[in-house]
């Protein structure tokens, strides 16, 4: 026999503003503004009394889909259980990411028919660094937050990898800067606060691959390639990802940044022709 719900967490606060009647239940049928909806994955923004959250509900995924993914190689996403795990341990980690607020998960025999979720709070006021930096171009930044932000970007990257944890969507839209407080892009001096975001696909092995870094890697330089990056920024990121002198990685570690080079140019061309 299924039991009505294998895992449940949830704050005591959301758990009170749920309708009555089992959390589980009403929790999978919240609705709100559809941010994305694909693979029976729903991600929406919703309200429940004063406080606004965002909600990621798995409800399976079609075995024809099932099987796409793994011919490709792909490993496919089934529950919110990943998530989960890897919000807690960026926490822990000390990056910054969505607040967990409720988690849920029953298991079922059938992947196609799982049902799980993960609720976060809303982050309020903030920018994708996609957003934030397609301007640059024309309107550069300060230099103190250009050189904070690219600081902040390889520390997170760099500690992330040293855990063993594997992003897979590790672009310049998956970062958001808080702009709740003081406003980091004009005071050298307020906190700058980014939040890792899209946790869904993260893995952690024991020690990270090559190919994983450079997947990961890859992708951040693939996204910022139309920012108006300079050479002093690309040298400042290597220095700090490597927490090694810049001569010392461009010799010790060529082959990565050769790698990440390559696969940036490769998707840029996939993506853009």
């Amino acid at each position: 026999m299924i039991r009505r719900h294998d895992e449940l967490q949830m704050e005591p606060a959301f758990r009170a503003a749920l309708p009555p009647g089992d959390p589980f239940d009403a929790v999978m049928r919240l609705d709100g503004d559809v941010v994305r909806a694909v693979d029976g994955r729903r991600t929406f923004r919703f309200q429940l009394g004063d406080h606004w959250y965002f909600a990621k509900t798995h409800n399976g995924m079609p075995w024809p889909r099932i099987l796409r993914k793994l011919l490709q190689f792909r490993i496919p996403v089934l529950g919110a259980e990943r998530e989960w795990a890897a919000i807690h341990r960026l926490r822990a980690l000390g990056i910054q990411t969505t607040p967990p607020v409720a988690y849920g998960r029953r298991s079922q025999w059938n992947p196609a028919r799982r049902q799980s979720f993960v609720v976060t709070a809303d982050l309020g006021r903030t920018i994708t660094l996609e957003n934030e930096c397609l301007a640059w171009p024309q309107r550069p930044p300060a230099a103190h937050f250009r050189l904070r932000l690219t600081r902040e970007v390889a520390r997170i990257a760099r500690i992330l990898h040293q855990d063993g944890l594997h992003h897979r969507d590790f672009y310049l839209c998956h970062f958001r800067l808080d702009l709740n407080g003081a406003d980091p892009r004009k005071d050298p001096d307020s906190p700058l606060r980014l939040h890792l975001m899209d946790l869904h696909r993260v893995q952690r092995f024991q020690k990270l691959s090559m190919r994983a870094r450079v997947k990961d890697i890859g992708g951040l330089y693939f996204s910022a390639m139309d920012i108006g990056l300079r050479d002093r920024d690309l040298f400042r990121f290597m220095r700090l990802y490597t927490g090694k002198p810049l001569r010392h990685t461009l010799e010790e570690d060529a082959a990565l940044w050769r790698a990440v080079a390559e696969r940036a140019r490769w998707q840029y061309r996939k993506e853009h022709g």
